[in-house]
């Protein structure tokens, strides 16, 4: 081989290795750094409670299945960020629904991980802030079919959410228990119960999915109450607002609703925007059942 092809050579690869050197100390120091950053943030809470009922942070299994939750929305900055714009638009009108039916203000958490505060549907088939499935919902008193779907109605969906928890806390004993009947079915809890021989939501052992989900209300609850402390510092005027509306009751059919929004000085746009469960651009309403449909007033 030619002797200046081989320096050539020598040389390539000796700015190969010196660059891949480098590269490695840089990605060790921003690992480094990111560590140190975290570790000024995140710090284990000492004492958590669910609706009142307090967290055995004792328990090894216990203690790691929390602080995965927390490790894991303390460091997923867009989401996290998100889910403190939006409560501010969302949680006033959850909480009082909440109060008046006497479920602890915890459970909004449970709607933050259900549905991220938005209108979503999961590829079974829930809709809704509450990820209520069709049949479910009209056990529960909701009109679900391809004109109306009220599990797209933030104020009866939440009516309809405390109903069902409220069952669970009754038949399973805590809150803890309601909250994971929420993911995994009221009879499939109750039977994990009986065949466990336990009677606590910490001792049951669970599929990964039901396992995670409490701890995850748990980490939302504690991450977003104390956003500051986990490094999430968010202005008033950052935060997602709900503008004031005007409430129009109805009791007729609707032919045309962007006609309707128009003939109310909105738009269709505006309408569907705050009447979501309004599926169609018309209304039908053949028994002259009461709709009350929200105009914004302002900006939308």
């Amino acid at each position: 081989m030619n002797t200046n092809l081989i320096k050539k050579v020598g040389l390539v690869v000796l700015v190969i290795g010196l660059g891949a050197l480098l590269i490695q100390a840089v990605s060790e120091k921003v690992i480094k750094n990111e560590v140190k950053s975290l570790n000024e943030i995140y710090k284990f809470p000492e004492m958590v409670d669910f609706a009142g009922e307090k967290t055995p942070l004792h328990i090894n299994d216990v203690k790691q299945r929390f602080d995965r939750e927390m490790l894991v929305n303390v460091n997923w900055h867009s989401n996290t960020y998100l889910m403190i714009k939006r409560a501010n638009a969302y949680f006033p009108i959850i909480e009082p629904i909440l109060k008046e039916n006497n479920i602890p203000d915890d459970f909004k958490y449970l709607a933050v991980i259900e549905s991220g505060l938005t209108n979503a549907k999961s590829p079974a088939g829930a809709s809704g802030f509450w990820q209520f499935m069709p049949q479910t919902s009209k056990e529960y008193g909701m009109e679900v079919n391809a004109n109306i779907d009220e599990r797209y109605h933030l104020e009866i969906a939440t009516k309809a959410a405390c109903k069902y928890l409220k069952n669970s806390k009754d038949k399973l004993g805590t809150w803890s228990l309601a909250a994971a009947a929420y993911n995994a079915g009221l009879a499939g809890v109750s039977s994990k119960l009986n065949d466990q021989q336990v009677s606590n939501f910490y001792d049951l052992y669970l599929v990964e999915e039901t396992s995670r989900y409490v701890f995850r209300i748990l980490a939302m609850k504690e991450i977003m109450q104390n956003s500051d402390k986990y490094g999430y510092k968010v202005n008033d005027n950052e935060k997602y607002k709900r503008m004031p509306t005007k409430k129009i009751e109805v009791t007729t059919s609707i032919a045309n609703l962007a006609s309707f929004a128009k003939e109310h000085g909105s738009n269709y746009k505006a309408l569907k925007l705050y009447n979501p469960w309004l599926r169609e651009t018309k209304l039908n309403n053949t028994t002259a059942k009461k709709y009350v449909i929200e105009i914004p007033t302002e900006g939308y």
